[in-house]
């Protein structure tokens, strides 16, 4: 009998980079963000017209840093879809799947990530 978890697809060629910002948690609800995105236009030209992050205090903390926001904005908008989440032994920022192609972190998008770990430790 065969397993029903296995994909009939195969293996994808999606990929999904993960920063860790190793911290001691001790109340995970502070450290819940994302971005939600003001865009403009449809499909291939949609763009990031401001930034807003939602959740805990960390969202605070980053809504207040208005030149990570315009930096954000001036990415793509799967770029500029972030998520931070708590674990047990950390904190995980990353965002959407890239196909192989696409999967890349720009220099731009280390400046980002860099500033919100900061921010993450700063909690």
């Amino acid at each position: 009998m065969q397993d029903s978890t296995i994909s009939s697809w195969g293996a994808q060629d999606r990929f999904q980079a993960h920063f860790i910002v190793k911290v001691n948690v001790t109340n995970p609800s502070k450290y819940v963000a994302r971005t939600i995105l003001k865009t403009q236009g449809h499909f291939a030209t949609k763009k990031v017209v401001s930034v807003r992050w939602d959740g805990g205090m960390l969202a605070d903390e980053l809504n207040k840093d208005a030149q990570l926001n315009d930096l954000i904005a001036k990415q793509s908008v799967k770029d500029a879809t972030i998520f931070v989440d708590p674990s047990d032994n950390g904190v995980r920022l990353y965002s959407k799947w890239e196909n192989s192609h696409d999967f890349k972190i720009t220099k731009d998008m280390y400046a980002i990530y860099d500033k919100i770990a900061e921010c993450v430790k700063k909690i």
